[in-house]
């Protein structure tokens, strides 16, 4: 592949390592124009080619997943019982539960959430929901900081920023401040 602009030769020679393993389509945009120019060329993988990289004959591909293990579970069950809030909510939620005073026992932003139904308890796990989600509570400062690690540092999550990470921890666990 031939390049006018010096500085997309990178993401080229990134793109031609996955050889004839994926199909790019071009999505025109108004922004990046430089970029939409990939999706328009064929990533042919040529000697002739600046960027080119002899291939090897047998490919390995794979893929990175994470996944919540039931250790981690036990863990944020276990660490329920160690907050006051969170243990009262889970007897509160649970379905023998006798003494619907407890709310009152709640802080103020945590009795304001349960009394908007925002809080399910499933398998021993406490969740909050919002408008479209509905996402694990968790209050252990180990566990939220794994989560933090697989959103910022693992191999797979791209070393977002500390907002963006801060946005995907959200998608995936909930603390009230």
């Amino acid at each position: 592949m031939e390049t006018q602009n010096i500085h997309m030769l990178r993401w080229q020679a990134a793109i031609q390592e996955y050889g004839g393993n994926i199909t790019i389509a071009h999505k025109s945009g108004n922004i990046h124009k430089n970029a939409d120019g990939l999706s328009k060329w064929a990533l042919a993988n040529t000697p002739q080619k600046l960027a080119w990289v002899p291939q090897e004959e047998h490919h390995i591909e794979g893929i990175c997943v994470t996944d919540i293990g039931k250790l981690f579970f036990n863990k944020a069950k276990e660490s329920y019982k160690l907050d006051k809030d969170y243990h009262i909510l889970c007897k509160l939620l649970m379905k023998d539960c006798k003494d619907p005073s407890l709310s009152s026992k709640l802080d103020q932003i945590w009795k304001k959430a349960y009394d908007e139904g925002k809080f399910h308890l499933l398998c021993g796990i406490l969740y909050h929901s919002t408008k479209h989600t509905c996402v694990m509570s968790l209050t252990d400062r180990t566990l939220i900081n794994n989560i933090s690690h697989e959103c910022h540092n693992s191999v797979a999550s791209g070393h977002l920023s500390e907002d963006k990470t801060l946005e995907r921890v959200k998608t995936c666990s909930w603390k009230p401040y």
